[in-house]
């Protein structure tokens, strides 16, 4: 899938009437309506943005340019941001299936909470330690960190993850980070359309927190594929992101294989460790292909990377636009398959988006409940 891809849209199942009114009525609050095309089948309705207007405000799948070409004030204006989601739902290169219009209005507003507590979140890099706040949480070494009991979750993992809360910033790797952030961001929306499923989670983040592959298959629908690859500037608000570090020898570094990260919008992706300072998709892949200049060998003999002369090397990388065009050129390519590298940039084929939660269709099944 090349970034000339169709416009597949967002496909939502249901009874066609219906289905059509509703979804029609949430376009008409964001002034879409008019720049979207319908399509019934027996089985469902299709919504796609009009290809003339999806070339204008986003040639080639580039959702970067969203905010700044429609003006749009996603930090002061809610409105806004569900906005931009809407529209870059509606331009996908790939059918957004929804069992529902309510699964829809879930998914929309759990990618808005992404962005939103994505914003607030700033956190220590550390792949070797962990701590959270003691008073929401405890660790043992077979479960690893639980919320306490009678602890609320969504609380903990904002006191987790929020220093204007906690009034510290606590020790995360970048991957655990994006697991507390969609976990918070689908309890948020649990408590207004599914309470019993989020006293289900309640209970089972206080028997044991869903960690790594299980925590994927647990929560998250990945779109996108190695043999047909999204767009490499094809990004909604609120997805999980994931850039590979192409470089052999410092993706050997533990914590430097690469940088897991979610869209917030606008152009901009998170910077867990400088929340005030989130990554462009330019500062990102400058960052990573630099750091096979931070590597060295610590007084252990082990990999270890120096990230001051990464920001030194960056620095001055961004005073010579013939290099930043050279580095971008090379790295904003889609990454080689698993088990490869060499020719391939940081690009990943996939991005990572929350599953379905409202009754009756919700496909997000928690172990032992």
């Amino acid at each position: 899938m090349g970034n000339g891809a169709a416009l597949c849209g967002v496909r939502v199942h249901g009874d066609s009437f219906r289905t059509r009114e509703m979804v029609v009525a949430i376009l008409q609050q964001h002034a879409l309506h008019e720049a979207v095309e319908v399509v019934d089948d027996e089985l469902a309705s299709r919504f796609v943005l009009q290809p003339v207007i999806a070339a204008h405000w986003l040639p080639n799948h580039d959702t970067l340019s969203l905010t700044g070409l429609l003006s749009l004030d996603t930090h002061r204006t809610p409105g806004d941001l569900e906005k931009e989601i809407l529209i870059a739902l509606l331009a996908s290169p790939i059918p957004m299936e929804f069992p529902s219009v309510e699964e829809l209005i879930a998914h929309v507003h759990m990618r808005r909470n992404i962005v939103v507590f994505g914003r607030k979140t700033e956190l220590n890099f550390d792949t070797s330690a962990a701590e959270r706040p003691d008073d929401c949480w405890s660790y043992d070494e077979e479960r690893g960190f639980t919320v306490r009991p009678g602890c609320s979750l969504i609380h903990s993992l904002k006191k987790a993850t929020q220093p204007e809360l906690s009034g510290h910033r606590y020790s995360f790797s970048c991957y655990r980070a994006t697991e507390y952030l969609i976990l918070l961001a689908i309890a948020e929306e649990l408590a207004v359309c599914n309470p019993l499923l989020l006293e289900q989670l309640q209970a089972q983040c206080e028997r044991r927190v869903i960690r790594s592959g299980q925590f994927h298959d647990a929560f998250l629908h990945e779109y996108g594929s190695q043999e047909l690859p999204l767009p490499t500037h094809y990004y909604v608000p609120g997805d999980r992101v994931w850039f590979r570090n192409p470089d052999e020898s410092s993706s050997d570094v533990t914590g430097f294989e690469g940088s897991w990260v979610h869209y917030l919008g606008g152009g901009l992706f998170t910077n867990f460790w400088k929340h005030n300072s989130p990554y462009t998709l330019a500062d990102k892949c400058l960052e990573i292909y630099h750091w096979r200049h931070g590597t060295y060998k610590n007084s252990a003999g082990e990999l270890a990377m120096d990230e001051t002369v990464v920001e030194s090397r960056v620095a001055d990388t961004l005073g010579s636009p013939s290099e930043v065009d050279r580095i971008l050129n090379q790295m904003i390519r889609w990454r080689d398959p698993k088990g490869a590298c060499g020719n391939g940039g940081c690009i990943d084929t996939t991005r990572e988006g929350p599953r379905w939660i409202c009754p009756g269709t919700a496909d997000l099944v928690l172990p032992g409940c």
